[in-house]
């Protein structure tokens, strides 16, 4: 057997690391430790822990109100810089939001898939993490640099008491918006190509993040449905109720169905919330 700490005492590690880069450092070590006793067919010990109400963070980006935050126009190699920059700080809270979900609800007892799919997400998050940072550095704009968005941990406050509530609004709403979005992304940075160095760079990283992003919705609806089935619950009744419970305002069509579908989204899920 391994001698690695409890899986949600390395969680919670990884939420008291403030450096962005050290935080997906421990968050990748820690993944590939795990997935290593997993794969040796161990089942280690997930333990307990008392996550942080807030991960801690680093002093730069200065962090806004949503309202404060600077519009980003694409046309411009500053806009452009400014997308990607938005881009690392969900990812950065997306390691978060993997790790606390693992620390947060170990008095709700879950398979051990649970806790490899979300152990897997949150080192694919780390690396995501990496990839645009590695093009922002190259942008000579290293994350950081600009200011972000304060209310990214909103969600996560909201529903810390709540499992189901966490995966309805996080991976099955948040993360599903990136579906949404990720596609016209990388085509701003596909025609930035010839003027922009890193352009290309950025276009590969996007297309690394939009193929696994599917996975973490995917398994968002996965463990909603799972616990349906275990309260004898409809899921989409139950997914439309906390989603008006703890997502504030209506979800933002154009929707990418076909992502979407894949992940296990059904149109009658979301549409109804649309605006």
């Amino acid at each position: 057997m391994t001698d690695m700490p409890p899986l949600a005492q390395m969680a919670e590690a990884v939420l008291r690391t403030a450096d962005g880069r050290g935080k997906t450092a421990l968050s990748r070590r820690y993944a590939a430790q795990w997935q290593a006793a997993r794969a040796r067919g161990e089942t280690p010990e997930i333990g307990s822990a008392t996550p942080p109400d807030r991960p801690a963070r680093p002093d730069r980006p200065a962090l806004l109100d949503p309202r404060d935050v600077p519009r980003r126009r694409p046309g411009s190699p500053q806009g452009r810089r400014a997308i990607l920059h938005a881009v690392a700080h969900i990812e950065l809270n997306a390691v978060d939001l993997h790790w606390d979900i693992v620390a947060r609800f170990t008095d709700v007892p879950m398979p051990i898939g649970f806790y490899d799919d979300w152990v897997k997400s949150a080192d694919e998050e780390s690396k995501h993490f990496n990839l645009i940072c590695d093009v922002l550095d190259r942008m000579d704009c290293p994350y950081g640099t600009l200011p972000a968005h304060a209310g990214m941990w909103r969600a996560a406050e909201d529903t810390r008491d709540d499992l189901m509530g966490r995966l309805a609004v996080v991976p099955m709403v948040l993360e599903a918006r990136g579906l949404d979005v990720t596609p016209g992304m990388i085509e701003i940075f596909e025609r930035a190509q010839r003027d922009e160095p890193a352009a290309a760079q950025a276009v590969e990283a996007m297309r690394v993040i939009y193929a696994e992003e599917v996975h973490h919705v995917a398994y968002g609806s996965k463990w909603f449905h799972f616990l349906c089935g275990r309260h004898d619950t409809d899921p989409r009744d139950a997914f439309h109720d906390l989603v008006r419970r703890y997502f504030h305002g209506a979800l933002k069509p154009p929707f990418n169905e076909e992502k979407r579908a894949e992940a296990g989204l059904p149109p009658d899920f979301y549409w109804p919330l649309a605006e």
